[in-house]
């Protein structure tokens, strides 16, 4: 009963669940990226070069058994998942840097610092 718990424990701990949620939302972006590039990036940017290729998709490029097409979709897509992680990522620097830089309302000064105040103010006057 002991392994149980302690499993339970370690499955619901933030980090698990954080990451768990990373994995499903990196696969479904994964998909995006995918029909991204086949769908719309391949028909339109890389048209002309297919065609003169005699080729319908740029997975299919290949020079005698290497099929370096499928290389290159793949590093189309990388480029384009680091992008916009990149951007993603410089968002959210963006808004924490706006919380950090809203300034702190200034203390009030302690009652030590009021008494030495009215101190030096009626050693003034």
């Amino acid at each position: 009963m002991g392994m149980i718990k302690e499993f339970k424990e370690f499955a619901m701990k933030g980090n698990v669940v954080d990451l768990a949620i990373g994995v499903v939302i990196g696969g479904a972006f994964g998909k995006i990226v995918s029909s991204l590039i086949d769908d719309v990036i391949t028909p339109l940017l890389l048209k002309p070069a297919l065609d003169a290729a005699n080729l319908s998709n740029i997975a299919d490029l290949k020079w005698g058994a290497v099929k370096y097409g499928s290389f290159i979709s793949n590093i189309i897509s990388f480029i384009i998942v680091a992008i916009v992680l990149f951007m993603i990522i410089k968002a959210m620097n963006a808004s924490k840097k706006k919380e950090v830089e809203a300034p702190a309302a200034p203390a009030e000064p302690s009652n030590t610092d009021k008494l030495l105040m009215e101190i030096r103010d009626s050693l003034k006057k």
